[in-house]
C-alpha cells in the first residue's frame, strides 16, 4: 500500500498533517490563557502562584514531549523504512518510560511541592494556594504524559485529525469546567484555585482516554504491544532518547529560566512576576502554531528522510518555515494593537497594568525570530542533527535569555527596560539557527547515515 508521506505533493501533505495539530495546540495554549484569567478573578496573589508552578509544570511536560517526539521520528522512520516490528518495539518501549516519569511525579507531589514555594517568597497566600495547584497536577502527571504519548502516536502514523480531536475535547473539558470547579457554579463545589488545578488534570485525562481509544481501534499501521511493555528494549529506548533528549533539554531548561526569571523580577515586584505569567502564557498561545506544525512536519521529513527522499525533507522545511514566520508577523500586529485588552482579560490592578503594557510592547517583538527558531531546531533535531538542536535550545532557553535578564537587572533600576531582554535573545538565537541549519543542509546525506537505523 502507498503510504502518503513519500507520495502526496509536498505542500498539500504538510498542510493536510500541520493545519490539524496547529488548530488543537491553540486550542490547548487557549485553555492554559482561560485558566490563568479565572485564576486572576481569585486574586493577583493566586495568579503569581500559578506562574511560580509553571516551571514544575514544564519540567513534567519535558519528559512527555520529548519521550512523544523521539517516538514519533523513530517510528515515522522505521515505518518508512518498512520496520514494522520494530516501530512496535519502539510505542511499547515509550509507554513503559512514561510509567516511570509518573511514578516519580507522584513521588515529588508529596515530597517537594510545599518546600518549593517557600524557597521563592514567605507571601503565606501565594505558598498556600501554589502548594495546592502543583501537587494535584503531580497527582495528575498520568493524564499529561499519556495524552502527549498517544497523541504524538497517531501523529508518527499520520493520523493529525485524530489527535486534534483528542486535544480538542480535553481543552474545550477544561475551559468549561474551570469556572464551574473555581467558583462552585450550579451543583459544582466551590474548589477555588484547586479547581482549576483539577479542570486541567480531568480535561487532560478525557483527551488521553480518547487518544488512546483511537490509537487502538483506528490505527492500523502502527500498534501497541501491551506485552513488551515492561520488556523495554534498550535499543528502542536509545532512539527514543537520541532524537527526544533535546526537546527534554529544551523545555527543562525553560523550566530553569522560569524559575530563575521569576527570582530576578520577583526583587522588582509580585506583580512584575504576575506579568511575566501572563506574558509566558500569551507567548505559548502564540507559538502553537510553530509546535503544530512541528507535529505535522516532523513525520514527513523523518519518513521521507528514511525513504532517501531528500529533496521533499528540504522542500517541507522551506514550507514550515515560511509559513510559520509569516504567521508570526501577524500575531505580532494584531496583539501590539490591544495590550490593554490583553490584561483586562486577567483582571489587571492599575499597577499591573502600567507595568503589562510597556512590557507587552517590547516582548512580542520577539514572536517572528522565536518561531523560525523552533522550526529549524525541531527540523534539524529530527533529521540526525540533535547537537545543533541542543546547542541552539540550551542558548535559546536558557543561557542567553537568563544572562540578559540578568544583566538588564543589573543595568537598570526600572522594570520597563528590563523587558528587552526576550527579544535580544531570540534575534541572537534565530542568527545562530540559520547558521547551523544551512551548515547541516550542505552536509545532508540520507543512505550512509540510515544503513545504520535499527541495527542491534
Amino acid at each position: 500500500m502507498t503510504n502518503k508521506m513519500g507520495t502526496m505533493p509536498v505542500g498539500k501533505l504538510l498542510m493536510s498533517m500541520a493545519l490539524p495539530m496547529m488548530l488543537s495546540f491553540f486550542i490547548q495554549a487557549l485553555y492554559n490563557i482561560v485558566d490563568s484569567m479565572f485564576v486572576a478573578q481569585i486574586s493577583e496573589n493566586a495568579l503569581t502562584a500559578v506562574t511560580l508552578a509553571y516551571p514544575m509544570q514544564q519540567a513534567m511536560q519535558a519528559l512527555g514531549v520529548g519521550t512523544g517526539i523521539g517516538m514519533t521520528a523513530t517510528v515515522s522512520k522505521a515505518v518508512g523504512m518498512k520496520k514494522k516490528d520494530y516501530a512496535e518495539t519502539v510505542t511499547s518501549t515509550g509507554i513503559f518510560l512514561n510509567l516511570c516519569y509518573v511514578v516519580f511525579f507522584l513521588v515529588l507531589a508529596f515530597t517537594v511541592s510545599h518546600a518549593f514555594f517557600v524557597s521563592q517568597t514567605n507571601v503565606q497566600e501565594i505558598v498556600q494556594d501554589g502548594t495546592i495547584y502543583l501537587r494535584i497536577i503531580w497527582i495528575g502527571a498520568a493524564a499529561d504524559l499519556f495524552g502527549l504519548y498517544f497523541e504524538k502516536m497517531l501523529t508518527a502514523v499520520g493520523f493529525a485529525t485524530q489527535a486534534m480531536v483528542a486535544q480538542a475535547v480535553g481543552a474545550v473539558f477544561n475551559i468549561v469546567f474551570d469556572p464551574l470547579l473555581i467558583f462552585g457554579i450550579g451543583p459544582f463545589p466551590k474548589m477555588g484555585i484547586a479547581g482549576a488545578a483539577v479542570a486541567t488534570v480531568l480535561g487532560l485525562l478525557l483527551g488521553a482516554v480518547l487518544a488512546a481509544w483511537m490509537n487502538f481501534k483506528k490505527n492500523k499501521i502502527v500498534r501497541v504491544r501491551l506485552g513488551q511493555v515492561f520488556r523495554p528494549k534498550g535499543k528502542a529506548v536509545k532512539d527514543i532518547y537520541v532524537v527526544g533528549i533535546p526537546s527534554m533539554v529544551t523545555i527543562g531548561l525553560s523550566s530553569l529560566a522560569s524559575f530563575s526569571i521569576n527570582q530576578i523580577l520577583l526583587a522588582y515586584s509580585t506583580t512584575a512576576t504576575a506579568v511575566y505569567g501572563i506574558w509566558m502564557k500569551l507567548q505559548n498561545f502564540c507559538y502553537m502554531p510553530a509546535f503544530g506544525m512541528n507535529n505535522g512536519m516532523v513525520p514527513i521529513i523523518s519518513y521521507n528522510y528514511g525513504a532517501g527522499k531528500i529533496d521533499r525533507v528540504k522542500k517541507t522545511v522551506r514550507l514550515a518555515i515560511t509559513s510559520i514566520m509569516g504567521l508570526e508577523v501577524v500575531l505580532l500586529v494584531i496583539f501590539e494593537c490591544i495590550p490593554q485588552t490583553i490584561l483586562t482579560l486577567f483582571s489587571a490592578s492599575d499597577n499591573m497594568m502600567s507595568i503589562g503594557v510597556t512590557a507587552l510592547h517590547v516582548l512580542l517583538v520577539s514572536l517572528v525570530f522565536g518561531g523560525g527558531s523552533i522550526v529549524l531546531t525541531s527540523s534539524m533535531q529530527s533529521l540526525g542533527h540533535a547537537r545543533y538542536t541542543l546547542m541552539v535550545n540550551i542558548m535559546r532557553n536558557f543561557v542567553t535569555l537568563v544572562s540578559f535578564f540578568y544583566i538588564a537587572s543589573r543595568i537598570f533600576s526600572s522594570i520597563s527596560h528590563v523587558w528587552i531582554a526576550v527579544p535580544c535573545s531570540d534575534v541572537l538565537n534565530f542568527i545562530l539557527a540559520v547558521f547551523l541549519y544551512r551548515k547541516m543542509v550542505r552536509h545532508l546525506s540520507a543512505p550512509d547515515k540510515r544503513e545504520n537505523f535499527t541495527k542491534a
